[in-house]
């Protein structure tokens, strides 16, 4: 399940969007030593362990955009936080910790290609995907060399009307565009109930009263069917951070709070992605380890990325 945690409904509290471009940011020595020291020794050993450059920046990214949610908007000392994970592998705030807060939040987490991406909300339950709309990423991924054989492939993903829609969207990448929309949604909702592997993608439909989505421009009004009943418990929020990267948003209803007095279902405009960089990420940290100086050793021996070589060798 996404992190999940209980708000008082009497509470009023604001929705959390943020990004933060990892793929564009070289971290300097003092900026890495410095982001290492701000997480748990178990948090900066896995995030270590990671083959990629990129893949410990996102990890990094991903652990401080956590800790500076639940300091600035739970109001927890950031040397007073601790994250566990549960046996999917999720993070959440360390239950002892958890009793002891009146504002609490639901937040999730996700990257991919150049950002990561942190949603929060009090009081539902929150699914967030980022996808980056690459036309090689999936048919490399699937085994497949066009467009039709990867559709055939991911066919029973989606459901007859959003087929249709898909492929009618126009040229090849609009539908590959459009597909990666859908996914994205979708991934969005099935992170937000916690399934996972083994849900049935075809029980879940959505109808799209936006066909075109443009860069910095939120949507609110795509509507979700389960097992063909239209599902009013449920909003999604979708964005372009830019021309390839799609975001949605899935915020679902608790039994805990009505939709008069909830923002995110009042409120016809979503919340706007605030891009962050790295000074923003540690503004509220405080330090919880000495400086390890291998660290920074280790970090400049990665390769960037698999398709690219090592810049510091």
């Amino acid at each position: 399940m996404p992190a999940v945690l209980f708000p008082e409904a009497s509470i009023l509290m604001e929705s959390v969007r943020w990004a933060f471009r990892c793929g564009s940011w070289s971290p300097s020595c003092s900026e890495w030593l410095l982001a290492a020291r701000c997480v748990q020794r178990e948090e900066k050993d896995r995030i270590g362990q990671f083959v990629f450059a990129k893949d410990s920046k996102s990890a990094m990214a991903g652990r401080l955009l956590i800790r500076k949610l639940i300091t600035e908007k739970m109001n927890i000392p950031w040397n007073e936080i601790h994250l566990e994970r549960t046996p999917k592998g999720k993070p959440v705030l360390a239950k002892p910790v958890l009793h002891n807060i009146s504002q609490k939040y639901n937040f999730n987490i996700s990257h991919q290609g150049d950002y990561v991406v942190l949603a929060a909300e009090p009081g539902l339950q929150v699914g967030l995907k980022l996808v980056k709309c690459h036309m090689f990423v999936f048919f490399f991924i699937a085994g497949s060399s066009t467009t039709v054989d990867f559709f055939k492939i991911m066919k029973r993903q989606f459901t007859d009307h959003e087929w249709k829609v898909i492929k009618s969207a126009g040229s090849e990448l609009k539908q590959l565009e459009m597909f990666y929309r859908h996914w994205t949604l979708k991934e969005s909702f099935i992170k937000a109930i916690g399934t996972g592997v083994g849900f049935n993608l075809q029980r879940i439909e959505f109808h799209l009263s936006t066909k075109q989505m443009n860069v910095e421009e939120e949507k609110k009004d795509t509507k979700l069917l389960l097992d063909g009943e239209q599902e009013d418990n449920w909003v999604f929020e979708e964005c372009m951070l830019d021309s390839n990267h799609h975001v949605a948003v899935a915020l679902g209803m608790q039994d805990k709070v009505n939709q008069e007095s909830c923002s995110a279902f009042s409120d016809p405009n979503p919340a706007r992605f605030i891009t962050l960089n790295f000074n923003d990420l540690v503004t509220s940290a405080i330090p919880l380890t000495e400086e390890d100086y291998e660290y920074w050793e280790h970090f400049q021996k990665k390769a960037e990325s698999p398709s690219q070589r090592n810049p510091h060798r």
